[in-house]
């Protein structure tokens, strides 16, 4: 089960670090996180591996976003700075068993509930 939070409201040029706290056996999985604009599928944002040692970016946020994982604490992060109004979504955590943290939402067998990014300009 995965538990995403740290949402909310900021205004463009401003940070917000995503929080999603899984349960059971965390450190096996790959996580990523994906986002969600009103009437569109999910894309992907970002992805690390078990070990934290390979993480994949989509272009959106290169430069400006970074996940990580604590897993000793169960959670993965992803710190997001210099927002801008195109960065509102809503953003979904995601764990899988494959590969090193693939950037397709379908090789993705779970998934946390969403959590709302809004970005005031």
């Amino acid at each position: 089960q995965l538990q995403a939070s740290g949402g909310g409201l900021v205004q463009a040029g401003g940070s917000l670090r995503l929080s999603c706290v899984a349960s059971g056996t965390y450190s096996t999985y790959n996580m990523g996180w994906f986002r969600q604009f009103p009437g569109k599928e999910r894309e992907f944002v970002a992805s690390i591996s078990k070990s934290g040692g390979t993480t994949n970016y989509a272009d959106s946020g290169k430069g400006r976003f970074t996940i990580s994982r604590d897993n000793g604490k169960n959670t993965v992060y992803l710190q997001m700075n210099s927002l801008n109004p195109e960065d509102a979504a809503v953003y979904y955590c995601a764990a899988t068993r494959w590969g090193l943290g693939p950037k397709r939402g379908d090789e993705y067998e779970n998934w946390g509930q969403g959590t709302e990014v809004t970005v005031s300009s």
